[in-house]
């Protein structure tokens, strides 16, 4: 929501020659003026009239301050993060300190080469991403000794509604089967149980762990171990309750810690088919509540069903294995409104340095971390016991909760009067919960707090409190990669070496469609690693987060004098969770009104898959809508479609500008025919990089949307996540926004509920996109969007003879992206889409959106931060790969033996033996040009189909190394 505080005083703005407009638009003055020639069209402004609807155009400019200089704006951040507190946090609730090891920190966190990388869906030049990632899963899966974890999910309340959706379509129980849900489970997660359930028809009921689940027979239960109160129940009683749960048809979900896993028995050893949690602590800032990549590890049987994305290790051209992503790597796109799932964006990087803070600390190292940590929970229990303080339970890993009747918020308010934060439970219960970071001193302010004037002694360093929890003996991490790599210099080595299989946006354009790999500037970045930003608990107390209530102000503001709605919910930490938001505040606005029988989403059949596996998450029934021969949405289609369902109209989903990469100029006339049937108007923000300052949803009809902003607003797509999918909406929808029941200002009392774990959501990545508008300012915001329509203008321009462009508008001219039809040349010569994409690998570039929206196609966006040189580059390699098209067609090379059916080419086939009807030189060098800065893949074409037939999603143990 908009808050009402004040902002900081604002620094002055830059001279002309200091703008930071200027180094984020890569085209400059000269550079616009050759390629709008090339266009025939006499200036920028003249393009956009051609290119954006007069009927949507924005008449007035945004009312946003002008930009900043790098400098100042980073000195008014400054500002607002010294109005932040960053203390003790003893508070848990799934939040800890961490220490990030800074090699992690320098060489993945802070490094171009990871953050700037996108999902690894060209596995060939991605090699280095997916081994980190399945360091990740063997890590997830070792810890929970279960068979298969996948690549990481948001967070771990929407891994729990995850689990609790895959149990439903397990189990075979009736549909009127409740989920059974521990008491003892974090209070936001079961908030965002409840929000994930209602609109699904899904009963939800808590239990007592230690009673059982009596006669009931649930299609699931989930049970947290250790407990939100830092319970640890008995392994022989889960072990009990799982097989009673199983008898009756049910599956078993536990929430776990991934460091308590190296001391207690395990969920994969008593019983649970599931299990998930946060990856947070293993070396990932708290961040005020993300991002952090959250885990699911499943038993063999359910890998089919699991949610987000699975690498696996299949073989190359050469036999040579080789990492891919696995199973429905993009199922939503496939099963659409019948997609288990709306996950697109997940939370890679941060999945990447959890399981590097594993590789670098090794098994051994784990767990001496753990002992540490359980001995200091351990010597607190002692001393609090020793003095006559209560607790709730005998056994436990890093979190006690203190019995003192009446007396809790006194002990809470002394602890923070000397700098450490716990958890005030209710009047009568204090949880502390311990960490790595956790000292001696902290301690002893915890037992003044409490009144205890014994010192904290030394305990048997043999003994522990895990009671009948403890004692695993399983082995974990013992693959090969997590005993290799001690030394800082060794490490630091590894992962240099991994960034260096891959291509990310520091060495070149990555022209992908939709997903706007734009510049994520140092500038934007480096406040995320500023204590006062990183080290903040999500639920502190709110006069210690007054730096991050004011950026999100800020930001809420600007969004909304960018989008023309009335307010803004940063929580969404994905464009997935920002969709389902949106369409729940749509579901609660027609309920309001007493119209409950509203469950029609109507959905383009262009549109991306997340749209209908959302509309299906919030309860309604997708109709999909024709598109005309030109990719816009048929409107005669709609009005037979609106005819034919009536009252039943929830909602429009469109995207715009549309999938297919043009201005519909019927959108008002669209948003006026949902609206007359009483019907609501979600747009679909992917694409907002080409309206900024051009156009506001807000203003020409539309009711709701999301805003992605890791594309539009700067933050980086990190090999595939974090995201942030803030959703924003007119105001009749403000009063069903999310909100969260730890914060009463993070959204409105009529909310839906949480969709997040954390009222801000990925409230730690937001310096970035505040840091973009701050510096951008009104016109460079404007212009970098006038700039991505040039670009895109200007591609499509140039290839158009070679490769058709497939949708226009009315004017000939495309948006923010172009679609290059190769279906008539693969009919006559047999060359796909994938041997295209495959050989711009040759040329040193990511291909662009393979197949989406429309089989046997090429969706390229430059956006406005590539410059002229670059986009030559990549059009003279297309024109280049057409040449060799042409040679395939006229006979010169066979249709089965030629540079594009067998690239990418390794260094490896280019020194080996050669029987091709082409140079080695031809092949590695397709521009015929010597590059000094070649990039050679480490992997020739994968095989995706022997990989899924003979699925490998972990590393090999150590017996595989034994000859």
């Amino acid at each position: 929501m908009v808050a009402d505080f004040p902002s900081v005083t604002r620094p002055t703005a830059p001279a002309a020659g200091d703008s930071f407009p200027r180094r984020h638009i890569g085209p400059d003055g000269s550079d616009q003026a050759e390629m709008l020639a090339t266009l025939g069209v006499e200036s920028l402004d003249a393009l956009i009239d051609e290119v954006v609807p007069a009927r949507i155009r924005s008449t007035t400019p945004l009312d946003l301050p002008a930009g900043l200089s790098e400098q100042a704006a980073a000195e008014r951040l400054r500002d607002l993060a010294a109005q932040n507190s960053p203390r003790r946090s003893m508070i848990g609730l799934g939040y800890h300190g961490t220490v990030t090891p800074p090699v992690l920190r320098r060489n993945i966190l802070e490094n171009p080469a990871w953050y700037t990388a996108y999902t690894p869906y060209q596995p060939e030049i991605s090699q280095g991403r997916l081994e980190a990632l399945l360091n990740y899963q063997t890590m997830v899966a070792d810890l929970c000794a279960l068979d298969l974890a996948n690549a990481s999910l948001l967070d771990e309340a929407t891994a729990v509604a995850e689990a609790m959706t895959l149990a439903r379509r397990m189990s075979k129980n009736e549909a009127s089967a409740p989920f059974l849900v521990d008491a003892d489970t974090h209070p936001q997660t079961l908030a965002v149980l409840a929000t994930r359930a209602e609109p699904l028809g899904l009963r939800i009921e808590t239990f007592s762990v230690d009673d059982g689940i009596g006669d009931a027979a649930p299609f699931g239960i989930m049970i947290s171990q250790p407990g939100s109160s830092g319970r640890l129940a008995s392994t022989a009683h889960l072990r009990s309750l799982a097989d009673t749960v199983h008898e009756r048809g049910g599956l078993v979900t536990a929430t776990t810690d991934l460091f308590a896993c190296t001391l207690v028995v395990p969920p994969g050893e008593w019983g649970a088919d599931v299990a998930v949690g946060s990856s947070q602590r293993f070396g990932v800032p708290m961040g005020n509540g993300g991002p952090h990549a959250a885990f699911m590890a499943v038993r063999t049987g359910l890998e089919r069903s699991l949610p987000g994305r699975i690498v696996g290790t299949s073989v190359d051209a050469a036999g040579a294995p080789a990492h891919r992503l696995a199973l429905q790597t993009r199922e939503q796109h496939i099963r659409r409104e019948r997609a288990t799932s709306n996950i697109c964006t997940a939370q890679v990087l941060l999945a990447v340095i959890a399981g590097a803070y594993a590789v670098y600390h090794g098994p051994d190292g784990l767990t001496r971390i753990a002992r540490r940590i359980h001995g200091a929970a351990r010597t607190l229990a002692t001393a609090l016991e020793s003095a006559g303080v209560g607790l709730t339970a005998e056994a436990f890993f890093d979190t006690v909760t203190a019995h003192v009747p009446g007396r809790a918020a006194a002990v809470v308010a002394a602890a923070e009067t000397h700098g450490v934060d716990l958890r005030l439970v209710d009047d009568d219960h204090v949880g502390i919960a311990c960490d790595e970071t956790t000292t001696g001193d902290d301690l002893t302010t915890v037992l003044d707090a409490f009144g205890v004037t014994a010192r904290p002694g030394s305990s048997d360093p043999d003994s522990d409190r895990l009671g009948a929890a403890g004692g695993r003996t399983s082995p974990f991490c013992t693959a090969e990669v997590f005993g290799a790599h001690r030394s800082e210099t060794s490490m630091m080595r590894y992962l240099r070496r991994l960034a260096d299989a891959d291509l990310a946006l520091d060495r070149t354009m990555i022209p992908l469609g939709s997903c706007t790999m734009k510049l994520n500037a140092a500038a934007e970045m480096e406040p995320i690693s500023w204590p006062a930003f990183a080290d903040v608990h999500p639920f502190a107390p709110a006069r210690h987060r007054t730096g991050y209530a004011r950026m999100i102000a800020d930001l809420e503001h600007a969004l909304c004098e960018i989008t023309g709605y009335a307010a803004v919910s940063l929580q969404p930490n994905a464009g997935s969770q920002g969709e389902l938001a949106g369409l729940l505040a749509v579901r609660a606005w027609h309920r309001s009104r007493g119209e409950v029988g509203r469950d029609v989403c109507l959905i383009p059949s262009s549109a991306h898959g997340t749209n209908a596996a959302s509309a299906t998450m919030a309860g309604m029934r997708v109709v999909v809508v024709a598109c005309d021969d030109h990719g816009n949405v048929d409107v005669d289609d709609l009005r037979a479609r609106i005819a034919e369902h009536g009252g039943a109209l929830a909602a429009l989903m469109i995207t715009y500008p549309s999938t297919h990469g043009v201005f519909e100029e019927a959108v008002v006339d669209i948003c006026d025919l949902v609206h007359e049937a009483g019907g609501q108007v979600y747009l679909d923000g992917a694409n907002l990089n080409a309206m900024v300052g051009l156009a506001r949803p807000g203003a020409f009809g539309a009711d709701v949307s999301h805003l992605n902003l890791h594309k539009t607003f700067c933050i980086p797509h990190g090999g595939g996540g974090p995201g942030i999918g803030p959703v924003a909406v007119a105001a009749h929808l403000a009063p069903f926004l999310p909100n969260h029941p730890a914060d009463a200002a993070a959204g409105p009392a009529t909310g839906i509920g949480p969709v997040s774990a954390a009222p801000a959501g990925s409230a730690g990545i937001l310096p970035i996109p505040w840091m973009y508008l701050q510096m951008m300012g009104p016109e460079g915001l404007t212009e970098a969007s006038k700039v991505a329509v040039l670009n895109a203008n200007y591609v499509a321009q140039r290839l158009g003879a070679a490769f058709p462009v497939l949708y226009v508008g009315e004017t000939g001219r495309v948006a923010h992206e172009c679609i290059l039809d190769l279906r008539p040349l693969t009919k006559t010569t047999g060359v796909t889409v994938d041997d295209v994409a495959k050989r711009l690998i040759d040329h040193g570039f990511h291909a662009p959106t393979m197949s989406f929206p429309v089989a046997g196609t090429l969706m390229v966006e430059p956006t406005e931060s590539e410059d002229l040189v670059e986009l030559d580059r990549f059009c003279d390699a297309m024109l280049a790969i057409r040449a060799e098209i042409d040679r395939v067609g006229a006979g010169d090379w066979p249709a089965d033996d030629n540079p594009l059916v067998n690239a990418p080419h390794t260094a490896a086939m280019l020194l080996g033996a050669w029987d091709h009807p082409y140079s080695p030189f031809e092949a590695a060098y397709p521009s015929g040009r010597v590059r000094t800065d070649k990039y050679f893949p480490p992997a020739r074409r994968i095989d995706g189909v022997y990989g899924d037939r003979n699925l490998v999603c972990s590393c090999p143990p150590m017996e595989a190394y034994e000859h």
